[in-house]
């Protein structure tokens, strides 16, 4: 990896752990250059514009999203149960690490148009391969017909993120994940199938902590 890239990326992580805790987008390059202590000519090359950096932070979140995803779908051979502790890791970020919510900035058509080709085919190729492995989860659950099941539960999802980190929720109450799980499932149109028990995420929450 290049020099270039390496700085990059330390730019973009600063950026994210600034963010972390905050509703609004309210980071811009001038902040990034306190925070970093990266001289101000040096930041603005690498973000041209403040979509720039909008889209560069949006970018490295759905890359770690997909990495853990295919983390998530190795550790469950049943594709629904695989979709939904991914999307329950998801949620208990927010709560517990206080994770910024990129689903309240993008995806934002008009956020990207600003952006430099470089930082829109970056993300563009990120959010789409996320999305693939959710529609892939989705379809190995099995057909369901009707609607569009994937865009009814990924409406669902970032209405959740956004509205829990709105609330400030601060417990880590098993049955909050539960009853995630069973909206999610409904949705998705196999409310027939069992779900992770209370009990069950709460014993995997404790193995995920152990492990981190």
């Amino acid at each position: 990896m290049s020099n270039w890239k390496q700085r990059e990326n330390f730019l973009v992580n600063v950026a994210r752990r600034h963010l972390r805790g905050h509703k609004t987008f309210d980071l811009c390059r001038s902040h990034l250059v306190k925070a970093s202590q990266i001289s101000k000519g040096t930041v603005y090359n690498h973000f041209a514009s403040e979509a720039d950096l909008m889209v560069a932070v949006a970018t490295a979140e759905y890359q770690d999203f997909l990495a853990q995803a295919h983390d998530d779908s190795r550790g469950f051979e049943d594709p629904l149960w695989a979709f939904l502790y991914h999307h329950c890791r998801r949620l208990s970020d927010i709560i517990n690490n206080q994770r910024f919510v990129i689903a309240r900035i993008m995806p934002n058509p008009d956020i990207l148009a600003q952006a430099s080709p470089e930082n829109q085919l970056a993300y563009q190729q990120a959010y789409r391969a996320y999305e693939a492995w959710n529609r892939n989860q989705v379809e190995a659950m099995g057909e369901v017909t009707g609607f569009d099941r994937l865009e009814l539960v990924t409406n669902f999802i970032r209405g959740t993120m956004i509205n829990i980190d709105d609330a400030e929720t601060c417990c880590d109450d098993a049955t909050v994940y539960h009853q995630y799980c069973y909206a999610m499932t409904q949705l998705l149109g196999h409310s027939h199938r069992r779900i992770p028990e209370a009990r069950e995420l709460k014993a995997w929450f404790v193995e995920v902590r152990q492990v981190a």
